[in-house]
């Protein structure tokens, strides 16, 4: 699996990233909308990259992706194609969380873009979604876009999340 856009390479996660997979799942601003919205202490960040790297053994060809900028490595967020059930139905999600540092410089929509042309090019896949919290407003934009739009409210794990989705009829 290569995934590259303009500014972004995308790599899998190796053990020597932990650090910075544990400063942004420790900053309580860095995960507000994210999961159950709490931040994770060393042993959860831990068993989150294990997780990462069980969906790497279950699908080599999806999952989350470290970000890193081509014009110096730096580590800016990961984003991937990972798996999900919404209301009973298997669903496609394209995942993006970028570091505070790098907020606002458009790096989540164009990694978003980038794994929506993959899923559809190089996956075959035939819809994408994005669930996000409903008050995470820079998120509904940059599912926005790309091209989503809202479908609904679900309850996932625990969490009222929008579903923003594109179909590949409506790609390009």
């Amino acid at each position: 699996m290569k995934i590259e856009s303009e500014r972004l390479v995308f790599r899998r996660y190796v053990d020597t990233d932990f650090p910075f997979l544990h400063r942004m799942a420790a900053d309580p601003e860095m995960v507000k909308y994210v999961g159950n919205g709490e931040t994770r202490d060393k042993d959860g960040a831990l068993r989150f990259l294990y997780w990462v790297y069980q969906g790497y053994k279950e699908d080599p060809k999806t999952g989350l992706l470290l970000l890193e900028r081509k014009s110096d490595g730096e580590p800016v967020g990961h984003a991937g194609l990972v798996p999900q059930k919404v209301d009973g139905t298997d669903e496609w999600e394209i995942g993006y969380w970028v570091a505070k540092d790098y907020w606002s410089k458009g790096y989540a929509t164009e990694a978003a873009k980038a794994l929506r042309d993959y899923a559809f090019d190089e996956l075959g896949k035939e819809r994408a979604v994005s669930l996000i919290h409903p008050d995470n407003k820079a998120s509904q934009r940059v599912a926005e876009n790309c091209g989503m739009k809202l479908e609904k409210k679900s309850l996932i794990s625990g969490r009222t999340a929008y579903v923003y989705a594109i179909h590949k009829e409506e790609w390009k």
